[in-house]
């Protein structure tokens, strides 16, 4: 047993003493002569107060000392309690904060508001999240921070649903929420799975703040434009943003976020040149460069990245390790693997997202060979793969069609790094096996799955059949997808195209009838360039744009001098029953020829042309677009939804395999 012994007195002045006890000399503790010996006064005898010395041992980190001490203490005061409960939690010890809980609930403070706030604090930063509830429960007397301490931690460990059935009790017995009662209940929404709607629990939170009179509140409106932005509700973030009476970095950030994360780069960046217009002291941080540099890369807008990332060098971000992933991926999807490799190899740390970052980007590009090689040198510098690594890499071996490879790294995951295959590896194995037309060994896959399959992996198998005209699984993927997801004009699209290659005219329009039936329209290609540094959007017969005569008549001339090459149009693509030449008008007007031409135009001889598309390249684009690297002698990059093409000298390094 630790005994406190008398402390021998080393050398004293009237306002400090010098202590040694078990040979240990506590130095910078303000005590006096009233507080050396634990009980009583060595002078005369008087019993003294030990308060001060216990929060003194406290914040020295000597906290079994002062759990000594307190022993010792006939009157600890709510000040000692809280001193040794944060000490508890700083140090991670439960065995003594139980303790120490005990001994307040003996000297009568169990009941205190205060301490049961911090004791509520105290078990979450421990991990017993439990025991928190238990203090809660058995607090009589629940102020607002009571229960904004429990909403906290319960929405830090996701149990949303617990915290909004626990917010709804508050709420009747009229206590009234502040802003952290506000931003802990919205945080609710997105933590965990809820049984209502958690998007229309956000809205009916957000009444809520407005009834109370909050809604000029920064902190809270950030809040809950990110609730709207996490559940892509990119239209009731944006207007909770520009109510904002006031806004700070976080805010803009956010609203950056919501736009770049919801394939709305254009207005990311257009948001992020504001920011820099109107934000006056908002500096951009970390956290909207990554943001900023998603947009760039979604745009291909490579000049725009280029000074970000000269920005980030000025602002000396550099070395933070999301900004350099970020810049890596940026580059990648610009068709600069070289910059992004560059990038990564001047990297001093590496975690996993910066190998990630790298694999994707050589995965997206067609070099699967070379992601894979990546992701065994990642395991050879020791850094072990997480649920995305595989994720990048399986996809790599989709866009490559190395399904062997694909298949060897997909039953490694559990028996080798003990990763338990999810839903996004199942759908890249689908995209994988589909892609490589073996359609049965994927259903096969699909089958024997140990959970329900979800969209991505039935919407990775239609895409398939789309492509092998598969009607027959066709049909069963997409009455799934039908079922799971009835409002994603997408599949529908899908269907009907699979219908149309199949000559099976019938069946296509009646899928189309049935999505303008349900109110559903299907998403319109779009295409970005930039130019001069500045990006540009193309839709498909656009009439907006200043040169759009001179972009189509340059599109005209060429599709004559292809044809007497020997190009046919690929007007199957066409999903409408009409005559030839109006089918070759509309393959024709799509938006990404529309870019190409616009590219040939107003840039310099020789330079790349780098574009973006929304959707998957339609056959008579591909076949368009390397006609015209032939015959303009341009290298033009192409990323659609699902990968990278290189154009030159009438050559794809997709090798007609997407």
């Amino acid at each position: 047993m630790w005994v406190l012994q008398i402390p021998q007195i080393v050398r004293h002045t009237p306002s400090q003493t010098h202590l040694c006890y078990n040979s240990r000399v506590y130095s910078r503790l303000p005590v006096t002569f009233a507080s050396l010996n634990p009980s009583t006064n060595p002078i005369n005898g008087i019993k003294t107060d030990n308060n001060q010395l216990i929060q003194s041992l406290c914040k020295g980190g000597s906290l079994k000392q002062a759990i000594h001490l307190l022993l010792y203490e006939t009157n600890p005061t709510q000040q000692t309690f809280e001193h040794l409960i944060y000490s508890c939690a700083q140090q991670n010890s439960l065995s003594d904060g139980l303790h120490i809980h005990r001994h307040l609930t003996n000297r009568g403070f169990d009941q205190d508001p205060f301490l049961a706030t911090k004791l509520i604090n105290m078990y979450y930063e421990l991990g017993s999240i439990d025991r928190a509830r238990k203090v809660f429960d058995e607090t009589l007397e629940r102020t607002i921070y009571v229960w904004n301490a429990l909403f906290r931690a319960l929405a830090m460990v996701g149990r949303g649903e617990e915290l909004l059935d626990l917010y709804a009790q508050m709420n009747s017995t009229g206590v009234p929420s502040d802003r952290f009662t506000y931003t802990y209940v919205l945080k609710a929404c997105v933590v965990s799975e809820l049984s209502v709607c958690p998007l229309w629990k956000g809205k009916e939170i957000h009444a809520h703040i407005l009834r109370h009179g909050y809604e000029a509140n920064v902190h809270v409106m950030t809040t809950l434009l990110d609730v709207y932005a996490r559940f892509g509700s990119v239209s009731d973030a944006n207007s909770v943003f520009c109510a904002m009476p006031a806004k700070n970095f976080v805010s803009w950030s956010a609203m950056i976020a919501c736009f770049a994360k919801n394939d709305m780069p254009m207005k990311a960046l257009e948001l992020f040149q504001l920011m820099m217009l109107e934000a006056g002291d908002s500096v951009p941080n970390s956290v909207t460069m990554v943001s900023v540099l998603q947009a760039c890369g979604g745009l291909a807008a490579l000049e725009q990245g280029k000074l970000i990332h000269g920005y980030i060098l000025r602002r000396g971000l550099d070395s933070i390790l999301p900004v350099l992933s970020a810049l890596i991926t940026m580059y990648g999807r610009c068709g600069e693997i070289s910059m992004g490799q560059r990038v990564f190899d001047s990297m001093k740390n590496r975690d996993v997202i910066s190998w990630n970052s790298l694999i994707s980007i050589y995965g997206m590009h067609g070099f699967g060979k070379k992601a894979i090689q990546i992701f065994e040198n990642m395991i050879h510098q020791g850094v072990s793969p997480s649920y995305i690594s595989f994720i990048t890499v399986l996809g790599a071996c989709g866009h490559a069609g190395l399904v062997e490879e694909g298949k060897i790294l997909f039953e490694s995951m559990p028996s080798k790094y003990r990763i338990d295959p999810g839903m996004e590896h199942y759908a890249c194995v689908v995209d994988l096996l589909g892609r490589a037309n073996r359609l049965d060994e994927a259903i096969k896959l699909i089958e024997d799955m140990h959970f329900e399959p979800g969209p991505t992996v039935w919407g990775s198998l239609l895409g398939s059949c789309r492509i092998h005209c598969n009607v027959e699984l066709a049909e069963r993927a997409s009455a799934m997808l039908f079922e799971l997801e009835p409002k994603n004009a997408g599949n529908y699209v899908l269907l009907a195209d699979t219908y149309a290659e199949a000559k099976m005219w019938s069946e296509s329009r009646s899928v189309m009838k049935l999505l303008e039936a349900r109110g559903l329209q299907k998403l319109p290609g779009c295409s970005w360039i930039e130019v001069k540094r500045k990006v540009y959007s193309f839709v498909s017969v656009d009439e907006h744009n200043p040169q759009i005569e001179e972009v189509q008549a340059l599109i005209v001339k060429l599709s004559t001098e292809m044809k007497e090459q020997g190009y046919v149009p690929h007007t199957n693509v066409v999903l409408y029953d009409l005559d030839e030449e109006e089918k070759e008008k509309i393959v024709l007007g799509h938006s990404e020829k529309l870019a190409v031409a616009f590219g040939l135009i107003n840039t310099a001889k020789g330079e790349t042309i780098r574009i973006r598309k929304n959707l998957r390249l339609c056959e008579d684009c591909h076949a368009v677009t390397k006609f015209i690297s032939k015959f303009a002698n341009r290298e033009i990059l192409v990323r659609d939804v699902n990968r990278f093409h290189h154009f030159r000298d009438g050559v794809c390094s997709c090798g007609d395999y997407w």
